[in-house]
Formats: C-alpha cells, sequence, structure tokens
C-alpha cells in the first residue's frame, strides 16, 4: 500500500526548484501558475535566499506549486495520480497538495487558495508578536501539559517525540526558561504561530475565497490532519482545509491510520526529508522515499509499480 505525502511550510531550501525547472513544460506550467498566485515562483524557486522564501506569502505557494510540480512529472500528468497511489495526506499548507493530488481541486483552485492563505497568514502573523518552538523529547504528557501551563497551543503534534508549541513571544520564553524534563527545544523559523487562535482572521478570509470553490470528491483516500480521517467528500475536506489554519495539526494521528491501514511505502513531494524523517520513527518497517529532484523519479516510480494496488473504500467506509 502506497502513500504520498507533501510537507509543510519550513521544508523549503533555496534553489530547490531549479532541477525541477529543467523539466520539458516545466517552466512554461510555472510561468502560468506564477501568474494565478502574482507571485515569480521561478525566481523564489531558484535565485532567491532564505530570508525570501521564509515569506509566509512566498513559501506557501511555492511549496504547493513544488509539490503537484512533483506529482504530475511522477504519474505523466495530475489527473493519473488518483488511481496510481492509495493515500495522500498532506501536512498543514501539504494539505492543500493533498486535495490536488486527490483530485479535490485543480491545480489553479489550489493555487488561488494558498496564495491567499499565505497573505492572510502573512497579515495575521503581523498583528502579535508570535513565534513556534518545536519541544523535542520528554513525556508526551508532560510536554503538553507544561505547553498549556504557559498558555501556549500545541499546533503541531508530529509524533515520534516531537510536539511543536506556539504563542507569543513572551510566553515562548517562558517555555524556554522552564521547559519540560529531558527536552530540547529549537525555535523555528516562522512569522507566527500558526494552527492557533492567532490565525482566526486568516481563516476568516481564506473561508470566503472557498466559497467559490466547487471541489471534487477525492478519487483516492485522502487523510485530514486534523484527526488523521479519511475524508469521503470534497466540500468537507475543504472546510477542514480552512479550519486547519487556526487549529492544531495532528499529523501524529495520521500516522496512526497510515499505521492502521497497513502503509508499505511512503513517497514525500518535494521539498522533501521532513515527513520521511518523521516516518522512519513512526512507521518502521515501511518503505521511504524523499523525492528531492528528478532523479529521484525512477526510484519513486518502481515503488509505485511494487507497492500501490489497494483500493480505496467505499464512500460508507469512510469517516
Amino acid at each position: 500500500m502506497l502513500v504520498i505525502v507533501a510537507p509543510g511550510q519550513g521544508a523549503q531550501v533555496p534553489g530547490f526548484l531549479a532541477p525541477w525547472l529543467e523539466l520539458p513544460g516545466m517552466s512554461e506550467r510555472f510561468e502560468s501558475w506564477s501568474d494565478v498566485v502574482g507571485l515569480d515562483l521561478k525566481r523564489y524557486g531558484t535565485t532567491a535566499d532564505a530570508d525570501e522564501i521564509r515569506d509566509t506569502a512566498v513559501a506557501q505557494p511555492l511549496l504547493v506549486g513544488a509539490g503537484l510540480a512533483a506529482t504530475a512529472a511522477l504519474f505523466g500528468d495530475l489527473s493519473a495520480a488518483p488511481e496510481s497511489v492509495d493515500a495522500v495526506a498532506g501536512h498543514s499548507v501539504g494539505e492543500l497538495v493533498a486535495a490536488g493530488v486527490a483530485g479535490v481541486l485543480r491545480p489553479e483552485d489550489a493555487l488561488a487558495l494558498v496564495a491567499e492563505r499565505g497573505r492572510a497568514m502573512a497579515d495575521a502573523a503581523a498583528q502579535t508578536a508570535t513565534g513556534m518552538t518545536a519541544v523535542l523529547g520528554g513525556d508526551r504528557a508532560e510536554v503538553l501539559a507544561a505547553i498549556e501551563s504557559h498558555g501556549l497551543t500545541p499546533a503541531n503534534d508530529n509524533g515520534s517525540g516531537q510536539i511543536v508549541a506556539a504563542g507569543t513571544l513572551e510566553q515562548l520564553a517562558a517555555l524556554a526558561a522552564d521547559p519540560p524534563a529531558r527536552t530540547r527545544l529549537r525555535p523555528l523559523s516562522v512569522a507566527g504561530a500558526f494552527h492557533t487562535h492567532h490565525m482566526a482572521p486568516a481563516e476568516e478570509r481564506v473561508a470566503r475565497l472557498a466559497k467559490a470553490i466547487s471541489p471534487a470528491d477525492p478519487r483516492t483516500r485522502l487523510l485530514s490532519v486534523r484527526d488523521g480521517a479519511v475524508v469521503a467528500g470534497g466540500a468537507e475536506y475543504l472546510d477542514r482545509l480552512v479550519a486547519q489554519i487556526s487549529a492544531p495539526v495532528r499529523w501524529d494521528a495520521v500516522t496512526e491510520t497510515l499505521a492502521g491501514l497497513g502503509v508499505t511505502a511512503l513517497i514525500e513531494l518535494p521539498p522533501a526529508g521532513t515527513l520521511t524523517g518523521l516516518a522512519k520513527r513512526a512507521l518502521p518497517g515501511v518503505e521511504r522515499l524523499a523525492v528531492k529532484t528528478p532523479e529521484d523519479l525512477d526510484r519513486a516510480r518502481e515503488l509505485v509499480a511494487e507497492h500501490a494496488g489497494t483500493s480505496a473504500p467505499e464512500p460508507e467506509g469512510r469517516s
């Protein structure tokens, strides 16, 4: 059983898009998508520095464009992907890639939505000095209790001993001064407290745009990071995607669902590495491939041929 996963913001690195633009038709594809999002995705993905692509309004469209483009390169056409994989999931903004891979959103709709999402979240982050800190290790219950005691939100529960706390800079400083036992704290280079109540204004803006989009129902298993559920309806998934802007990401729940489904191989779309790293510990025995450049596509196709084939359940079997 094969799952395709798409990483979230923070996975981008300078120049990661360059080798993909060398594929036939890819440069033209990104020129068209740049018009949709109002950004020069080709420049940001090739020559822009780390500070430029750290900007939320830039990073999010860049990640979604890269994920959709790599999927098209892997399967020959984006529309062929749902019949070629058994499940798909995305971390945070990666859910928009997942929606495209599963056939819920057209690429243009996914990109228009993520462009507004990125701008809205950047604007929301500018209202208050907030941030995020990864808490690595420790006892899960103690970590969650410490986060709550400082008024913070466990914005990303990634499993594998990694929970990300989010809130004001003062709250994060208090946590750093009094960390849970046996933990390491790593401040993240992000603009604000994503997936918390601080993002409520962004959720409202994206919800208005989402009303103009007509999603299709997923054509393969599509997992939600709200709770790891396999979602049957496109409209429900779009609603969940919008609500996730100000709600915690439960990648641990996604991993639990994948384990229960019996996944045997996992392919992470570019800029890959984060989710395959988490899967190394959380999904032992599962073959993993981080697709970083087009050179990884041949191995990805081999994994598709070797592992794909478990048909998706009927809608009544989904939740």
